[in-house]
């Protein structure tokens, strides 16, 4: 049998699985403090008011006035209920669902109420202040935002078997097995210290894809998982593959999708370094910037005459632009393509 060339790999421990509370999968239902949910409720409620300060206005003149002024007592009703819902999600979310939709609407018939108290001091109010009527359309906006919420926690937390095995699928694919297994084979006489080491690379791999995860990871995390992926794949490579790894620690606490990073880098040796008959180069870096974290992989792409890789359908890219949008919705930024003759995965995320 033809000996592989090994570079040595120095299995590093993998974080240790959340609770059992903490990895339940289960997305927060009033995390309402994210900027696309905050300007999303904004412009919903300013389209109520829109609507509403339809009736009776004698022109387009008379219904900016009006808008306005409802404006003026709903926008701060409005950002009070998500300061708060978002400041007692965590007290929320341990309601059953029925007691989750009474708190929201309670919350807004407050917030109602409090729209209604801006008006009175801004003497809008003729002929007594509409109590009733502010606190009713507080309540039924509030239950619409609770519904949307809901809506989009289930959409962060997918609990279907199916999903859970399609996502599996995604992430350790059979020809990466069996390329592992082959290259452990031929180290089990020559080289069994090896041999181990690269198995025990390949059963924390499972190991952490298996284990229930949560609706977000660290980064450091993901990097410790990629690691030891590419250390797998520097196994059967060899000297071909040479990785290179540019890390800047103050953004390691930054939050992920959990199992994101390594299908990246996954497809980047797919398509990247296998169909390359030399050297081929990849690179992962990350930096914080601000208030955000960007993260980079890059790798070489196989020369024109050899024969074409096999080209994706874009599934993985579409599935990580998906999840990184339910999870930071329009605070992240995700972009593909080839740039100065690499093939680049360029994501930004806020750091916390």
């Amino acid at each position: 049998m033809q000996e592989t060339q090994i570079l040595s790999t120095h299995p590093a421990p993998l974080p240790e699985p959340a609770p059992r509370g903490a990895r339940a999968g289960r997305a927060l239902v009033f995390d309402a403090c994210q900027v696309g949910v905050v300007l999303r409720a904004v412009l919903f409620v300013e389209a109520v008011l829109g609507v509403g300060a339809m009736f009776g206005a004698g022109g387009a003149g008379e219904w900016l006035a009006r808008l306005a002024l409802y404006t003026g007592g709903a926008l701060p009703a409005t950002l009070a209920w998500l300061v708060t819902a978002c400041s007692l999600k965590k007290a929320l979310q341990r309601l059953g669902e029925p007691l989750q939709y009474v708190a929201g609407v309670l919350l807004g018939m407050l917030a109602g109420l409090y729209a209604c108290a801006m008006l009175v001091l801004a003497g809008a109010a003729e002929g007594g202040p509409p109590w009733l009527a502010c606190a009713a359309s507080g309540a039924l906006l509030a239950a619409l935002l609770v519904t949307a919420l809901r809506l989009r926690a289930r959409a962060r937390a997918p609990a279907a078997t199916t999903a859970r095995l399609a996502e599996l699928q995604a992430r350790i694919r059979p020809h990466f097995l069996f390329n592992t297994l082959n290259s452990a084979i031929a180290l089990v006489r020559s080289e069994p210290a090896r041999a181990e080491a690269l198995l025990e690379d390949l059963a924390d791999l499972f190991r952490h894809a298996l284990v229930e995860q949560g609706e977000s990871a660290t980064l450091d995390d993901e990097i410790t998982l990629a690691r030891r992926y590419l250390d797998i794949e520097q196994v059967r490579f060899g000297e071909r593959l040479r990785v290179q790894w540019q890390i800047d620690p103050r953004a390691g606490a930054a939050r992920l999708p959990p199992l994101l990073l390594q299908p990246l880098v996954e497809n980047a040796v797919k398509h990247g370094v296998e169909p390359t008959p030399g050297l081929a180069k990849l690179r992962i870096a990350a930096e914080r910037r601000g208030s955000r974290v960007v993260l980079s992989i890059a790798n070489t792409l196989p020369p024109e005459t050899t024969a074409p890789a096999t080209r994706g359908h874009g599934i993985a890219l579409a599935n990580v632009r998906e999840r990184l949008r339910l999870l930071h919705d329009v605070d992240c930024d995700f972009s593909a393509g080839v740039e100065q003759g690499l093939y680049r995965v360029r994501i930004a995320i806020p750091v916390s």
